[in-house]
Parts: C-alpha cells; sequence; structure tokens
C-alpha cells in the first residue's frame, strides 16, 4: 500500500493492538490460574508446566508451518482466518472437562493464537517506516500492559466469582472481547499485497531454507530465543508468591493490576525513546536494569506486601519493555519480500525458546513438604545469563539506521 496517513495508521494499529490483547491475554492468563489450577485438577508443577509449554511449543510448529504461506496471501485475509481459529480453540478451552482436555485444546490454541504475534509485527513492518517503529511497536506492545492491567485481573475476578465456572470463565471473557476485535479488524484493517508477485526462485521449502539460513537472519533468531529465556521465571512468579512469599491469591490480582497499569503507561514512552535515541542503546539500559528486579524476584522472602508490588511493578516494565526496541531492531533485519516468511520463523523459534524456558524451570524448581517453591533462584541466575548474552547479540544485528528528520518513505 502507499504511505499510510498518519489517522488510518493509527487505526490500523488500534486493531492490530486489540488482537495482540487478546492473543497474549489468552497465554497469559494461565499463569496466575496456576494455584488455581493445580489445586482444582489436581496436578502438579510439571504438569502445569506442560500446560504452558504445549502452547508455545505447537505454536512454534505453527510458525514453521505458516512460513510455508505467509507470503503467498494477503496479509489482511490471513490474520482475520487465523484469529478466528484461535477464538474457535479457546472456546475449547473453557469448555474442556479435564486436565488432558485442558492440554489438548490449549495446544491447539498455541497453534492457531501463536503465529498471531509474527503476522502483527509483520503488517507493522509493513505500513510503519522504521524511523517511527520504535513508537508503533510500544503501542502495539502495549496490549501487553492491557492485558496485565484489565485482562488478567478482571480474568481472576471471574474466575473468583463466577463459582460455576471458575477457571474457565475467563477464556469465555477472552473468546467474547476476542470477537468484538474480529469485527473491528474486518471493517477496518487494510489489505495488504505489496509483497505478493515478487518471484524468488526455487520451490516454497528452498526458499524458506534460504531465509532460514541467511547469517543475519540466524543473528536475529538467536537473539530472540535469548530474550525468550525470562519465560523460565514469568510462568512461576504467581506460585512463588502465593507458596513461599505468603502472598494470597487476590494479591496477585493486585500485582497484576498496578503492574499492567505502570507498563501501559511507559511502553509509548520506552518506544519513542528508542526512536530517538536509537533502538540498540536503549535496548541496552532496559535490559541491564531488568536483571535487578529478576534476581530479586527469584529470591525474595516473606516481606511487607508493598515491598513485592514495588519490584513487581518494576519487572513487569523493564522485562517486557526489553522486547519494544528490540522487536523494533528485529523487524528490519528481513526485506519486506520474506519478512513474512522471516517473522513467522521468528514466531517459531520465540515460542520454542518460551516453552523451552518454562518447561526447564519446572524441572529444576521443586516443591518442599511445606508445600513452597525452591530453587527459584537457580531460574533467575539463568535468565540473567541468557539476558547478558543477549546483549552482546544485539550489537551484531545488521538493522538501518533512520536520518534525522526522515521522512515517511513510500511502502509498499
Amino acid at each position: 500500500m502507499n504511505s499510510t496517513p498518519h489517522k488510518q495508521e493509527r487505526l490500523i494499529l488500534l486493531c492490530l493492538a486489540g488482537i495482540q490483547f487478546t492473543h497474549i491475554l489468552d497465554f497469559m492468563i494461565m499463569m496466575p490460574l496456576g494455584p488455581q489450577l493445580i489445586r482444582v485438577l489436581h496436578i502438579n508443577t510439571h504438569e502445569f508446566g506442560l500446560l504452558l509449554s504445549s502452547y508455545t511449543f505447537t505454536a512454534a510448529a505453527s510458525g514453521l508451518l505458516a512460513a510455508t504461506y505467509v507470503d503467498r496471501f494477503d496479509r489482511r485475509k490471513l490474520l482475520l482466518a487465523l484469529y478466528v481459529l484461535f477464538i474457535v480453540a479457546t472456546l475449547c478451552c473453557g469448555l474442556a472437562p479435564n486436565y488432558a482436555t485442558l492440554l489438548l485444546a490449549r495446544a491447539l490454541a498455541g497453534a492457531f493464537g501463536g503465529i498471531l504475534g509474527a503476522m502483527v509485527q509483520t503488517m507493522i513492518a509493513d505500513v510503519v517506516p522504521f524511523e517511527r517503529r520504535g513508537q508503533a511497536m510500544g503501542t502495539v506492545m502495549a496490549a501487553f500492559s492491557a492485558s496485565t492491567v484489565a485482562g488478567v485481573p478482571l480474568g481472576l475476578y471471574l474466575a473468583e466469582h463466577l463459582p460455576r465456572l471458575g477457571w474457565r470463565a475467563p477464556f469465555f471473557f477472552i473468546v467474547l472481547v476476542s470477537c468484538l476485535i474480529l469485527y473491528l479488524g474486518y471493517r477496518y484493517l487494510p489489505p495488504l499485497t505489496a509483497h505478493l508477485g515478487r518471484g524468488r526462485p526455487g520451490n516454497v521449502f528452498q526458499r524458506i531454507y534460504a531465509v532460514a539460513r541467511e547469517p543475519e537472519h540466524l543473528k536475529a533468531f538467536f537473539f530472540i530465543a535469548l530474550l525468550m529465556m525470562n519465560f523460565s521465571v514469568i510462568p512461576y512468579i504467581a506460585l512463588y508468591y502465593t507458596t513461599t512469599v505468603g502472598m494470597t491469591d487476590s494479591f496477585i490480582t493486585l500485582v497484576y493490576l498496578v503492574g499492567g497499569g505502570a507498563t501501559l503507561l511507559t511502553s509509548r514512552v520506552i518506544g519513542k525513546l528508542a526512536d530517538r535515541h536509537g533502538k540498540l542503546p536503549v535496548f541496552r539500559w532496559i535490559a541491564v536494569l531488568s536483571f535487578v528486579p529478576i534476581l530479586v524476584t527469584t529470591h525474595l522472602v516473606p516481606v511487607p506486601w508493598w515491598l513485592v508490588l514495588i519490584n513487581s511493578t518494576v519487572f513487569f516494565i523493564l522485562v517486557p519493555g526489553r522486547m519494544i526496541p528490540g522487536m523494533a531492531m528485529v523487524s528490519a533485519v528481513a526485506p519486506v519480500q520474506v519478512r513474512g516468511t522471516f517473522m513467522s520463523l521468528g514466531s517459531s523459534v520465540q515460542m520454542l525458546a518460551s516453552g523451552t524456558a518454562s518447561l526447564v524451570a519446572g524441572l529444576i524448581i521443586t516443591r518442599n513438604a511445606a508445600g513452597q517453591i525452591e530453587h527459584f533462584n537457580v531460574v533467575g541466575y539463568l535468565a540473567v545469563g541468557c539476558g547478558l548474552v543477549a546483549l552482546w547479540m544485539a550489537g551484531r544485528l545488521k538493522t538501518p539506521v533512520a536520518a534525522p528528520g526522515e521522512q515517511d518513505r513510500p511502502r509498499g
């Protein structure tokens, strides 16, 4: 499409942020539901970790499959079709009668929902010039904040106050919201077809292999994997707070409410800073600062609730905040004609890494006779170690440098 007027660009970003909101909420809601699912379904921490990783592993597989077709269709039609399938899979999660069925439904939700994030980031890169892409990524990444400040607390509230539905209620809530966003996306998202008709040699598998083996792309995939290793910590925070730090289930709702509210304010700020001062420098500063709340979180002992809340809020701001400049850099690595394939493969790497991280953490941490979590500090060291390597890799990514005051370029 031609250069997008700012008003239309904002409307497109709003629709994409809505899609991002629901599929992130669908993934995130499992984490604070952990204590309730373990209690109601009579499962252990390893089985809970499998519930989390089943989503991410099937999302990784679907990303590889999507790489065979994602650059062959209008991005709008493909995004909306995948979104419909995601809604159906999430409905199946809410209707699941037992652990085995829920595990299967989560795998289906991952298969369809996991690729949505890559599609959203691909469409942003197609529509928004690199010099403004940090702010655009910040807008859409604010969907993470919205899911934590509104979606997760409301989902937990419904789970606690609708006893006949219990843990199922959040999934039905996600389905209702998704149907509304589906309508908005159908009405306002424009066709994106400029990547079509740009012939590339070889069959589809040869083209995917060519994208996957490109050295610059491999660097980006490794960088994405390192960023996602923080998922060795995130899924078990609610469980650690309630079993070891002494917090209540209702306090977890407060953690997500305050942390999400803070990041809702800071996501766009981080994006603007990345556009103004450079994606790489801003990423490095935020990444280094994020090590503090990661280490504090994984070493917490029973302390006053307000100290826990301060740390968790800083965690919410900095740890996901790294993704804003980080993914802005990644989105610029591949040219437009292979960007969908590249981002689909990147989505597979992202989901595979996060699933592996949560699964490895589930094997590291144990529960003692009193039900408390042990060895969570080891998981924190693992996350920080990967973060240090990510700092080094960030400087090796090949990304364009926008000239100061550069105007919007016509974009295909």
